[in-house]
């Protein structure tokens, strides 16, 4: 059981490093490669990086819950 939550845990670990780093910051982020060329919708956001922060929140609860289940696993 804790090693099925310890590989869930380092997947969604290296996803979430992978996705943050997707993300566009002031200028312009590694998203623009994947859909700069997308039309942007009323919010100024194309839809690539919506999707993309609706992937990353959910990877950032995954992990929450994944920090807490081990947390709660090895207290003695």
């Amino acid at each position: 059981m804790i090693s099925v939550v310890i590989g869930i845990h380092v997947f969604v670990s290296i996803s979430l490093i992978i996705a943050i780093l997707l993300h566009s910051g002031k200028g312009s982020g590694l998203s623009e490669a994947f859909g700069g060329a997308l039309p942007t919708t009323f919010s100024g956001t194309t839809i690539i990086e919506r999707n993309l922060n609706r992937i990353t929140v959910i990877l950032a609860l995954i992990f929450t819950v994944t920090s807490i289940i081990l947390y709660i696993s090895f207290i003695p």
